[in-house]
């Protein structure tokens, strides 16, 4: 599955940099405000591009896997099966909730990342940031997302499964957990996500920010 990250993460921040770079004030500083709304737009461009009808497949299948009778023999057999049987409107299940929760997501991020940057750069928005207080920025970001959409992660795991079928919509996923399950249901598997999604976030924001460093200086645009 790590095939599709580099393409999720390709969608993620093109589309934040083409939004900050219209939204960026005379001194080519991004506000948190903004920074909020382009990460918001961000995530809503990868949900519906990639990360819907990937994770659509890949819940699927791991459903199907685990299940007393597979009928996927391999994950591509899966693809064709699903979309043989379903179309490629089968790949697209969850779709509000994938929107809700990526969306929520990179805007959580980009928020925090351009808060805590504004914040360490001052008055001198071209302050050098070194990669090791990128990565502890980005890991701050990681934590206040996995914190701020956890619940929204899981009713989109939810809408996704080969049980999705149980739910009405994505509201009534969310109501069905919540009278059942409680609302500890909407955090599970907070504390291992957290872990992974720290290191990830602060790894991948030191790559994002280094490549734009190179950029920026191989493509002068004054």
């Amino acid at each position: 599955m790590a095939t599709w990250y580099i393409p999720k993460s390709a969608v993620r921040f093109g589309v934040f940099e083409f939004l900050s770079n219209q939204m960026r004030d005379e001194s080519g500083r991004l506000d948190s405000g903004r920074g909020l709304m382009c990460g918001l737009g961000a995530g809503v461009m990868e949900a519906v591009v990639v990360v819907c009808p990937m994770e659509t497949v890949k819940v699927k299948f791991i459903h199907d896997q685990s299940s007393a009778n597979p009928k996927y023999h391999g994950f591509f057999h899966g693809v064709r099966e699903i979309i043989r049987t379903q179309g490629i409107r089968g790949t697209y299940q969850g779709l509000t909730a994938t929107v809700l929760k990526q969306g929520s997501n990179q805007a959580i991020r980009f928020y925090v990342m351009t808060s805590l940057k504004n914040w360490y750069k001052g008055d001198n928005p071209d302050k050098a940031m070194h990669p090791v207080i990128t990565g502890t920025f980005g890991a701050i970001a990681g934590a206040a997302s996995v914190f701020g959409n956890t619940p929204l992660d899981v009713i989109k795991t939810r809408m996704q499964g080969l049980e999705a079928h149980k739910y009405k919509s994505t509201l009534d996923c969310a109501v069905q957990i919540m009278r059942h399950e409680g609302p500890a249901a909407f955090y599970k598997g907070t504390v291992p996500r957290l872990g992974r999604v720290c290191l990830d976030v602060a790894i991948v924001f030191i790559i994002y920010e280094e490549v734009v460093k190179v950029l920026n200086k191989v493509w002068k645009t004054e």
